[in-house]
């Protein structure tokens, strides 16, 4: 199991032809408390930066990018019913959707959790 970072705070674990995208703990501690979140449906068919999800905070609204081109075939419906979660584990159970992998070479322009770390220094 591979995880990668976006620039845009995302992260991504690969497994298979299958990435789990969810936000970093950075970007959970930049947004503050989270009150909602919106999840996309599944089955769509997302492009690489395409808004797909929404975090809202007490302090602002900000959207989650699908960081690579692919089909969402699953959502974390505990992250509907409790978005606290985003607060508490951003990085494990607060984990946003799944989706098929369509291109594995969109991987390639992601960062390694070094090279993350540095980027969020």
């Amino acid at each position: 199991m591979t995880t990668l970072f976006t620039d845009d705070h995302e992260w991504l674990r690969i497994e298979g032809d299958v990435a789990t995208i969810g936000v970093t703990d950075y970007a959970q501690s930049q947004l503050g408390d989270v009150v909602f979140v919106e999840l996309p449906k599944v089955g769509r068919s997302l492009k690489k930066a395409e808004a797909a999800a929404v975090v809202e905070s007490v302090k602002a609204a900000s959207d989650v990018y699908a960081p690579i081109t692919g089909e969402v075939v699953e959502i974390n419906d505990a992250l509907v019913a409790e978005p606290a979660l985003v607060n508490s584990d951003a990085g494990g159970k607060a984990w946003f959707f799944k989706m098929k992998i369509a291109d594995k070479s969109q991987l390639e322009g992601l960062m390694d959790e070094a090279a993350y770390a540095k980027h969020t220094a």
